[in-house]
């Protein structure tokens, strides 16, 4: 699986775009996910989701998350089947009448799944067409205190660090002869020789961050951004392009049952 949370470097359509602009993308696509109940309408917007990143060239790079979606959304739909029974009963999980899967659980299964895909996918779009000076730059025009956005920054950057310091250790491990086994148990045996040292390398760059951020007199409190990003007439239409879609949602909710 390729590192998450990670800058992808390419001249893509979202990558034109202003920081601020990707900002208003996923904030439109939440709202309107979280808000609604139309089945129909999550998968329209996870297709468009789909197809705006094939547009910006980074379709790829979104669809190899696609195995951690999957996973997560047949433990969402598992738990919605045990936990929220409700409406006419389809089956049954276990023969013998146990665990019954019922239409109503199905429903928020599907709902809970397509949210948590979509909003995977638009975060994921917007994190890998952004680099975090531009982003931290750009909450800090927009009046978010130095200090949350460091921690945002750090919290986005060791991510994809220990990702790949995971995969270096593991792979270290097995190139002098260290095996686990197969099958699910070995991978289970295999967490904890790499978590041990992995997070003692973290708490070693954890040290290391606070050293350096000393030295460039982050306390100092004055910054001068390495470049300035203005928005442009992409920018523009876009902003357009998401108020109308969020006015048509409102809409279309207020005026309609199907919202």
């Amino acid at each position: 699986m390729a590192e998450i949370l990670q800058y992808v470097h390419k001249d893509g359509l979202f990558h034109r775009m202003h920081p601020g602009t990707k900002i208003v993308f996923v904030l439109v696509f939440g709202v309107i996910t979280i808000l609604t109940l139309d089945i129909s309408l999550l998968c329209a917007i996870l297709g468009t989701l789909l197809l705006l990143a094939f547009t910006g060239r980074i379709l790829m790079e979104v669809l190899d998350q696609m195995k951690l979606i999957l996973a997560m959304s047949s433990i969402f739909i598992l738990i919605t089947l045990v936990t929220m029974p409700g409406g006419d009963v389809l089956g049954y999980l276990i023969p013998g009448g146990f665990l019954p899967v019922t239409a109503g659980a199905l429903t928020a299964g599907i709902v809970l799944t397509l949210r948590f895909a979509i909003l995977i996918v638009a975060f994921q779009i917007f994190v890998i067409t952004t680099q975090p000076r531009d982003l931290v730059n750009t909450l800090e025009r927009a009046g978010v205190p130095i200090d949350y956005n460091l921690m945002f920054l750090i919290a986005l950057r060791f991510i994809p660090t220990l990702q790949g310091e995971a995969k270096k250790i593991h792979e270290a491990q097995l190139a002098r002869g260290y095996k686990t086994g197969r099958g699910f148990s070995g991978r289970i045996r295999s967490v904890a020789p790499v978590m041990v040292p992995l997070v003692s390398n973290a708490l070693s760059r954890a040290n290391v961050l606070g050293i350096t951020i000393d030295m460039r007199g982050y306390r100092s409190r004055k910054r001068t951004p390495f470049r300035e990003e203005r928005m442009n007439f992409l920018d523009m239409v876009s902003i357009a392009l998401l108020g109308v879609t969020f006015v048509l949602f409102i809409a279309r909710s207020f005026s309609g049952p199907g919202g």
